[in-house]
């Protein structure tokens, strides 16, 4: 018998814990059961109308083939000026990269900054994805603990600290941050940009979800360094998950390495995408109805989330996350949530998805939905709570 091939040492990653909680929840809804979903950062509302006529268009049209590995020049265009009109920064088109949604970009950074054995810091909690794509690159990720103590978000000092230690290649670090909502003071994010520029660590600045702040506008890097790399997406904010899109501005020197990469990774972003994200920058009214809608939904949490016992979470300054201690109901969150799901119908996911060592007390509830969701899991979680329970 031939013996079956053997996976790659690199493949050897750890699994995409909210993913896996979604097969579970889809396997529940074939038998019928009715779940809640609040496991996953996927906006509940659909892209703008103006994008997804604009892709209908094109579509009827016809003419959708292979763009520019950089992306299409109009777009490329457009997203510089976002950069002036959201933030008053100027940003040629010319460092302006569009990828496969942000995973692409990242993917993009890495290999464009990094050689193998490179090390990277980011912050514990934080999305697990960032360690997994390093890891199948062959770089090394350095975990920064982040708490309380610094509102979930990272230092300079914490960086100064983790570089004396050990030479540091890089940092990837966001704001707002999944799954914490967290962000960066913006004097402290001026001073880990100084530090990164001065130490010579490559800064990669995630800020997929700026946009979506709900008391203080979002910072971006490039207000800062010339030599960050800042990704961004049309996924959150826009509401364009499934449409696979997003974008990267890079330091000139790294832009035609980038962009020899893309030619033989991707060939180009989804030309379809790119046509239709041309109108998403001009859909700010109906964007903005949404992230009201979130805002409505966070206010319900911060409210109901401490009667219900969960009353110790990070700051959820962004994004659509609230990060919370279950400390007073289990000491295993991937048990507890796991009976959430199956016995009470709301899914959420787990905080050893986000944090290996001290996620064991920690769950994450998203609040991309709808409203009306988000309504019904609190009341469906505050059923099962009142009921005598067993700690996990």
């Amino acid at each position: 018998m031939t013996k079956p091939p053997s996976p790659s040492k690199r493949s050897a990653i750890a699994p995409f814990i909210a993913m896996d909680v979604l097969s579970e929840t889809r396997e529940l809804e074939r038998q019928g059961r009715r779940i809640v979903h609040m496991e996953l950062g996927e906006p509940g509302a659909p892209a703008p109308r103006a994008v997804r006529e604009a892709a209908t268009r094109a579509l009827a049209e016809g003419a959708i083939g292979y763009a520019e590995a950089l992306g299409r020049p109009a777009l490329r265009q457009r997203i510089a000026r976002h950069y002036g009109e959201a933030y008053g920064v100027d940003v040629s088109p010319e460092r302006v990269i569009v990828a496969t949604g942000s995973s692409g970009a990242f993917l993009l950074s890495f290999l464009a900054g990094f050689d193998p054995g490179a090390r990277i810091a980011m912050t514990a909690p934080g999305y697990p994805a960032y360690a997994n794509i390093l890891a199948s690159l062959g770089l090394e990720s350095v975990l920064i603990d982040v708490g309380a103590d610094t509102h979930y978000s990272p230092t300079a000092a914490l960086l100064a600290a983790a570089h004396r230690a050990k030479r540091l290649d890089g940092a990837l670090l966001a704001s707002p941050a999944n799954p914490t909502g967290a962000m960066i003071p913006s004097d402290e994010f001026q001073k880990i940009c100084a530090f990164c520029e001065d130490a010579g660590i490559l800064f990669v600045s995630d800020e997929i979800y700026h946009g979506l702040s709900y008391e203080r506008p979002c910072e971006t890097a490039l207000a800062h360094s010339r030599n960050a790399i800042v990704v961004n997406s049309f996924s959150k904010y826009y509401a364009m998950t499934g449409w696979r899109l997003g974008w990267l501005v890079a330091p000139e020197s790294l832009v035609r390495p980038m962009e020899r990469l893309q030619q033989s990774l991707a060939i180009s972003a989804p030309t379809l995408a790119q046509i239709a994200a041309l109108e998403a920058f001009e859909a700010k009214a109906e964007l903005e109805a949404v992230k009201a809608s979130y805002a409505r939904s966070r206010a319900l949490l911060l409210e109901r989330l401490p009667r219900l016992g969960f009353a110790d979470f990070a700051p959820p300054d962004g994004a659509f996350y609230i990060y919370t201690d279950i400390s007073r109901f289990s000491a295993d969150s991937a048990a507890f949530c796991k009976r959430m799901l199956e016995e009470a119908g709301v899914a959420v996911t787990p905080g050893i998805d986000f944090d290996r060592a001290r996620g064991k007390r920690m769950l994450r509830f998203s609040y991309a939905g709808a409203e009306s969701e988000v309504r019904l899991g609190l009341d469906r979680l505050a059923a099962w709570l009142g009921a005598p329970r067993q700690a996990i």
